[in-house]
């Protein structure tokens, strides 16, 4: 009976995996806005949220609208006749605050000198100054200061674009207008916040947890002073941390080989069981103590995808004599399972969000997509909406549903057992 059940699984997996993806696609980014009001009562709901989540009660800065918007280093000349009245750099750039952008005065030549500049820096007419910023701010309206050039010697300076883990407890909760109100921002821009490898939109209003990795752009000297207050510098590396890898699979498979017996059934995580708990502390450990365990995101690519397909490889050649008389006896019975089993959670999430919970429709859907382990559907839904707001509601669901899919697994084995 046992082998029969196993021979049973990849039966089940390939018969349930097409409508269990695209399905929940379907659902959610076609039938599930339709179920909360209508596609153009989400689309607007969506749409307000945004501008609550963008709304900046200190200034309305462009800078935040789009972590994909890219950041620039451009070079002017200074003629305005408002510079015929010397400025200081602090004046400019709050005068430039006052316009509603986010612009960085970074370096400028006076008197044929390129010199690095500090708030008490003095401009006249004839001077030359870098300003960075996203690159819609930057050449909105140049009237204020004068004509671009090109200068590469005013513009040969290091500029550093990393990953941050985020890991002070004191910004943990924060809002993204918090940390840029903190005086070590200055002069730098958030490009990308993601959080479980999942990017989330850059707004005012975006709380930020403990673990996002946060894409910062400065001057050199600027980075270095910022990275230490936010967390632990994520450089881009190809390298594996494999002892962390290697512990964490020995631990793991300890802990899924010991048995409990209780009233006289034995109960075990399995390999799998214990591969998890054991993957969800040292993940744990690395929010904690970043320094170590770097695992790089094409490796875990590699793993996810590697390891689940050769398990079912592995699994369909063991069951391969069995397998088309497996199909015929309950292809189509497993096929309206699998409907059943896609279609009536998803469903229940979305009334269960809207009417208990109270999610905004954007939130509701990207967390019913995290529930189903679904990346296709978040995809299908932000199509669908316009907007990258739901990957809000997808990311800790996400790690909650792949966590309950493994656990819930085991618990059901032990049940039927």
């Amino acid at each position: 009976k046992q082998q029969e059940w196993l021979n049973i699984i990849p039966v089940c997996y390939a018969v349930t995996y097409i409508f269990g993806t695209i399905g929940s696609a379907y659902i959610l980014g076609t039938l599930g806005p339709r179920l909360l009001g209508g596609l153009e009562k989400v689309k607007n709901d969506t749409r307000a949220l945004e501008k609550e989540l963008k709304q900046d009660n200190e200034e309305n800065d462009p800078a935040l609208m789009n972590a994909n918007r890219p950041v620039v280093f451009r070079a002017y000349k200074i003629e305005s006749d408002w510079f015929k009245t010397p400025q200081t750099v602090k004046e400019i750039e709050k005068h430039i605050k006052e316009m509603g952008r986010r612009v960085f005065v970074e370096r400028v030549r006076i008197d044929g000198e390129v010199l690095d500049i500090t708030p008490k820096t003095v401009l006249k007419q004839g001077d030359e100054v870098v300003l960075s910023g996203r690159r819609e701010t930057i050449i909105e309206d140049e009237s204020w200061i004068g004509p671009e050039i090109f200068d590469p010697e005013l513009l040969d300076f290091p500029v550093e674009d990393i990953f941050v883990l985020l890991t002070n407890k004191e910004l943990h909760k924060k809002t993204v207008r918090h940390l840029r109100s903190l005086p070590c921002m200055h002069g730098i821009i958030i490009k990308q916040i993601k959080r479980s490898g999942v990017e989330i939109p850059v707004y005012p209003k975006t709380v930020l947890y403990k673990g996002d990795t946060l894409e910062i752009v400065g001057l050199k000297r600027e980075i270095s002073e910022t990275a230490p207050t936010l967390g632990y510098v994520d450089r881009p590396t190809n390298k594996t941390d494999m002892i962390f890898v290697g512990l964490g699979i020995i631990i793991g498979g300890i802990i899924g080989a010991l048995t409990i017996h209780l009233g006289g059934v034995p109960i075990s995580l399995s390999t799998s069981g214990g591969a998890l708990l054991s993957g969800l502390f040292f993940g744990w450990l690395r929010t904690k103590h970043p320094t170590f365990g770097r695992v790089p995101e094409p490796a875990v690519w590699i793993f996810n995808n590697l390891g689940l397909n050769m398990f079912i490889a592995v699994i369909g050649i063991t069951a391969g004599p069995t397998f088309l008389s497996g199909i015929r006896e309950a292809g189509f019975m497993l096929f309206i399972a699998g409907v059943l089993a896609t279609t009536i959670p998803l469903l229940l999430g979305l009334l269960i969000g809207a009417k208990v919970f109270k999610f905004r429709p954007a939130i509701n859907l990207g967390c019913c997509a995290g529930a189903r382990t679904t990346t296709a559907a978040l995809g299908a839904i932000q199509e669908s909406l316009g907007s990258t707001l739901p990957a809000m509601g997808y990311t800790v669901t996400y790690a909650i549903g792949n966590t309950l899919l493994i656990l819930g697994g085991v618990v059901l084995v032990l049940l039927s057992a």
